[in-house]
């Protein structure tokens, strides 16, 4: 279907649009003013939908390292993704899918194809009309497909990057094509206060605007990122230095706790503010109650549970955002603070046995994520060795329960050399391997076994006791499985297979007997877990360990 036919059937729909970009720098928190606006209108009754324009080339995340641009976030259908479409989900409680995650590098990558196909009829192609339209078609696709009353995108980066304007200039265009008050421009700007002038500037959010009007851009309401309250003089200011009417500019606060954006923004009366814009007659407030018993919970006193997260890496939390996230909110259902421990795995692995003692000696729970190649490894088998014979919780997380498993395969099958083929090719006991659908895969991304797989769960095991179902699906990122020629051994030294993807016979949940809580699960549930409905699994882990 061309852009006409698709511009004709969005506008008949209901759907209305806000597209939120940044100003200043980056790491403003644009993901979380989209999540939060989309917490006020689906809390007012309206049905949200949201993606993330990325300006990078890369076609997706998955060959990305999690130090350079984060966690990436695996949907139900497979996708590998930024991990804002994680804040989208644990903030927003909906399942997002591929369409929600879109890069420059698909955009051309599409354009190019066509033009290998012939589709372009042998003209020359340019970035107007070409690039912009495949973008516009992306969005009246998803817009369709979706049928919400809202569509929340946001644009990464910041505005005046090079990569960024391809998606600038769709919008331009958008906002022409959509009747009026169709399109909301939300931009989100820095406004920092200078200690040692004692005030606050405005100047670089003007300045982020008019890069925007050379851009053909003038945004309808601005966010203003702020540690500090801001004035109305400041607001009238703004107002006439960029444009916008004075009450559609909000101050975007620095706060603790996530939930408080959402009530300082509404207590601004953005929700009104924005259906007043949109022409909706009747007005709806937003229900709050849920969002507001949590943050009770978060700010009140609780029992300290120590938790160590043992990671490869180490610097920055954004490569275990949904790991910390779902922690954070099994804490919050249990009304314990979680306290947590990052632990360098290669350090791990240069301590003696006494030390190994020391570093663990305070901790409630041991939770060992997921991760590729052998860097590390040594120090993680350490810790899952300590949590085994200390009978202390721990939850292993796709490369976690390998590790799991291989420490058990050393320590208790007594097979010495135990090991995964991904960390040494020529192990004599490759408790882990490679499946064969993926030994003679060569390209690295989107290859793995990726997504939402049915798990079914052994009657009367922990896991199943845990989650209260016979089945269920959890998403999954990786390449490794447990070799079954294992299986007997290792059941008949204790370990239960709790849970299996019975269509391949292949083991997603891996418990010890007699242990107090020693579970390890081959799928990501961190991926699963929302601030009002944390994981079953991470759930329960903190339930043990604050014991």
């Amino acid at each position: 279907m061309d852009n006409i036919k698709l511009l004709e059937k969005v506008k008949k729909q209901k759907t209305k649009f806000i597209i939120v970009t940044g100003g200043v720098c980056s790491s403003l928190g644009k993901g979380i003013l989209v999540s939060s606006l989309g917490v006020l209108l689906k809390n007012s009754g309206y049905t949200v939908s949201v993606a993330k324009w990325d300006p990078y080339l890369n076609v997706d995340p998955g060959t990305m390292s999690p130090l350079v641009h984060g966690e990436v976030f695996v949907t139900d259908d497979g996708a590998e993704t930024d991990l804002d479409l994680g804040h989208y989900e644990r903030i927003l409680d909906i399942r997002l899918n591929k369409d929600s995650s879109v890069s420059s590098g698909q955009i051309y990558q599409e354009v190019l194809n066509g033009e290998r196909e012939g589709k372009y009829l042998g003209k020359d192609i340019q970035v107007i009309p070409d690039v912009i339209n495949i973008i516009k078609n992306r969005l009246f696709n998803f817009a369709i497909n979706h049928n919400t009353d809202f569509v929340l995108i946001e644009i990464g980066g910041t505005v005046g990057d090079i990569e960024g304007g391809i998606f600038l200039e769709a919008v331009r265009q958008i906002k022409i094509d959509l009747d009026e008050h169709k399109l909301m421009h939300a931009h989100l700007s820095l406004v920092p206060y200078l200690e040692w002038a004692h005030e606050i500037k405005t100047k670089p959010t003007q300045h982020s605007v008019i890069a925007l009007k050379h851009l053909g851009l003038i945004p309808d309401t601005l966010f203003l990122r702020t540690d500090y309250p801001t004035t109305d003089k400041i607001k009238e200011k703004l107002s006439i230095g960029c444009g916008v009417k004075k009450e559609l500019i909000f101050d975007a606060l620095t706060v603790k706790n996530i939930p408080e954006i959402f009530v300082n923004l509404n207590n601004q009366d953005v929700n009104t503010r924005i259906q007043e814009f949109f022409n909706i007659k009747k007005i709806k407030q937003a229900n709050l109650k849920d969002w507001q018993n949590l943050l009770n919970i978060i700010k009140s006193e609780k029992k300290l549970v120590n938790i160590a997260l043992v990671a490869k890496y180490v610097g920055n939390n954004d490569p275990y955002i949904s790991i910390i996230k779902a922690l954070e909110s099994a804490g919050n259902y249990n009304k314990v603070k979680i306290n947590l421990e990052i632990l360098e795995a290669e350090k791990l692995e240069k301590l003696s046995e006494k030390e190994i003692k020391k570093v663990f000696s305070k901790i409630d729970g041991i939770v060992v994520p997921g991760g590729f190649d052998k860097r590390g490894i040594e120090g993680k088998i350490l810790a899952a060795k300590y949590a085994r014979e200390n009978n202390i919780p721990y939850l292993g997380l796709c490369l976690g329960m390998q590790i799991m498993l291989i420490e058990f395969a050393r320590n208790i099958l007594k097979l010495k050399d135990a090991s995964s083929t991904e960390f040494d090719k020529n192990t004599k006991n490759p408790v882990i391997c490679l499946i064969e659908e993926q030994k003679n895969i060569k390209n690295k991304g989107g290859t793995m076994r990726l997504g939402a797989y049915k798990c079914d769960l052994l009657l009367g095991s922990m896991a199943q006791k845990i989650y209260n179902k016979k089945d269920i699906l959890e998403r999954h990122r990786h390449r490794y499985e447990f070799n079954n020629k294992y299986k007997k051994e290792f059941e008949n030294k204790g370990i239960i297979f709790s849970g299996t993807y019975k269509k391949e016979n292949l083991v997603e949940i891996s418990e010890i007997k007699d242990h107090k809580f020693m579970i390890g699960s081959q799928f990501h549930p961190e991926f699963l877990s929302t601030f009002l409905h944390p994981h079953p699994l991470f759930r329960e882990f903190i339930k043990v360990a604050k014991e």
